[in-house]
């Protein structure tokens, strides 16, 4: 009897999120949901990541209603999020007790499987995270942000497994963000961990295909006792998003492994998000093919799109090259911090600063946090002197403990300013939305009402010109191109005057 290997199907969020700057419309779902419903996944993932973001900047859509709507049309389903740990679905540290809230609210509007990461992998920066999703009663999946360095080893990645379930959580997941997890890497790791931690250990893996080699590390990872795969449909595939999850299915043909998925289920799926993916020509990602270099420059391909445009408005394109040579260096400096949202975009925009002012002659205030300890701690040390550069620019001292251990409760004062804003409706949830992305929700509460905007387009009409990004999650381009960005404002010293720089992030 072959062994049954799991699929989490990822179109409803990170396949459009990776592909299509995240800007599918619920309208452009729903009519795929009950066959998504019925395809025997065991999750689909649908909401976190950046289309709570997207939903509320571009789409004027209520993500609490999108995430209601799947639950509803979904109903034998797991249905899955991607969650930032103590930064929730935004872009800095909440207090605990926002965090239990947003769980709470999360879990009550039809969440099932949280599956909760940390860009430096610091397991403070989890530990409330995963004690709320247990609290509600839901599946808590602990993550591993995979990345490449001398001291990213499998043993290292394994006791991090190890902790993670000794916070509670219900399964492990190897997020791989950058598509660098080879496949001798996979195997040694998904076996580390079953090794380590037990045969009976659920253990997920997320990869992206962006070099061309992860469809065989999923392969790899499925001989090593991996339980279940991420994939998304094949329209919706490859480039910067994921491997195909009809190729997955076909892969396993005579091996000792299956997929339990309808294959008519799957061909409708793919049928109908091919005549969608053409209305969002204008937002797909310019990635097309296979980018080896990430394995030499540890760079997402949309990060190196994103820092090619920075530079071209520097009128210093012919730069790209001394900017990827530069990204490893400052990453090295910075203790080896995983690149995936918001370290990318530090180490990143910390690079072209490097290249084009002179190395550190110019620190941005959130690379000054980062070597500070407030985004929390790395793997590697972090370099001395520029630590104490870092503490002179920002007027801070560095820090060792958990950087949520700073914050007072602010609930009440969350709660208070979204009240004076007009059109809302003095939920819990829409507490949440302005506690996330105050700049944003002021705009999105006014015109809610209006009902939400699809920005597909008639592919026979003429395509409208790509508009800025401007919002930000892992992986993707800064151009419009790829997953949404905002652009992050520094305060950058210089010849001993204090500038104002907004930048677009990787």
């Amino acid at each position: 009897m072959p062994k049954t290997i799991d699929v989490t199907e990822l179109v409803l969020r990170d396949a459009h999120q990776s592909l299509m700057a995240t800007r599918m419309a619920m309208a452009d779902m729903i009519p795929a949901c009950e066959d998504l419903d019925k395809a025997g996944y065991w999750s689909v993932e649908c909401w976190g990541g950046a289309t709570f973001d997207a939903c509320i900047r571009f789409l004027n859509e209520d993500p609490w209603e999108r995430l209601r709507t799947f639950r509803n049309l979904m109903p034998n389903t797991r249905l899955q999020m991607l969650l930032r740990g103590q930064n929730l679905l935004g872009y800095r540290h909440y207090e605990d007790g926002v965090v239990d809230r947003f769980v709470q609210k999360a879990a009550e509007n039809g969440m099932d499987v949280f599956r909760v990461f940390d860009a430096l992998n610091d397991i403070r920066n989890l530990r409330r995270a995963i004690a709320a999703v247990r609290a509600a009663g839901k599946h808590a999946q602990g993550t591993i942000s995979y990345t490449v360095s001398p001291l990213h080893t499998t043993a290292k990645f394994v006791e991090l497994a190890q902790q993670l379930l000794e916070l509670g959580c219900d399964s492990i997941c190897i997020k791989d963000m950058a598509a660098l997890i080879k496949p001798q890497a996979a195997y040694d790791l998904v076996k580390g961990i079953k090794d380590a931690c037990g045969q009976e250990t659920r253990v997920h893996i997320h990869v992206h295909a962006t070099t061309g080699v992860t469809l065989v590390s999923l392969m790899k990872a499925i001989e090593a006792g991996v339980d279940c795969v991420d994939t998304a449909i094949s329209s919706l595939s490859l480039g910067p998003g994921h491997n195909p999850t009809e190729s997955v299915v076909e892969m396993l043909d005579g091996t000792g492994f299956e997929c339990r998925l309808d294959k008519s289920r799957l061909l409708k799926i793919k049928d109908y998000f091919n005549k969608i993916r053409p209305r969002y020509t204008e937002f797909l990602s310019n990635i097309t093919g296979v980018e080896t270099e990430i394995f030499d420059s540890q760079i997402p391909g949309g990060m190196i799109s994103n820092m090619e445009s920075q530079l071209k408005q520097q009128g210093a394109a012919d730069r790209i090259k001394d900017v990827l040579a530069e990204v490893p260096r400052v990453r090295k400096d910075a203790g080896y911090p995983p690149l995936v949202t918001p370290s990318s975009q530090i180490v990143g925009t910390q690079a072209v600063f490097n290249v084009m002012m002179g190395r550190y002659k110019v620190l941005t205030g959130e690379f000054a946090d980062l070597m500070l300890g407030y985004y929390g701690e790395t793997l590697g040390e972090r370099d001395a002197a520029l630590v104490e550069q870092a503490g002179k620019h920002a007027k801070k001292t560095p820090i060792t403990c958990r950087p949520a251990d700073m914050l007072k409760p602010e609930w009440d004062e969350l709660r208070s300013m979204a009240l004076e804003l007009q059109g809302c409706n003095g939920s819990d949830e829409d507490v949440l939305t302005c506690a996330m992305f105050p700049q944003v929700a002021p705009k999105f509460f006014k015109t809610r009402a209006e009902g939400p905007k699809n920005l597909g387009k008639d592919p026979a009409a003429k395509p409208a010109s790509a508009p800025a990004a401007a919002a930000a999650p892992e992986g993707g381009s800064g151009d419009g191109k790829g997953p949404v960005r905002t652009p992050i404002s520094y305060d950058v010293t210089l010849n001993g005057n204090k500038h104002r720089v907004t930048v677009s992030p990787a």
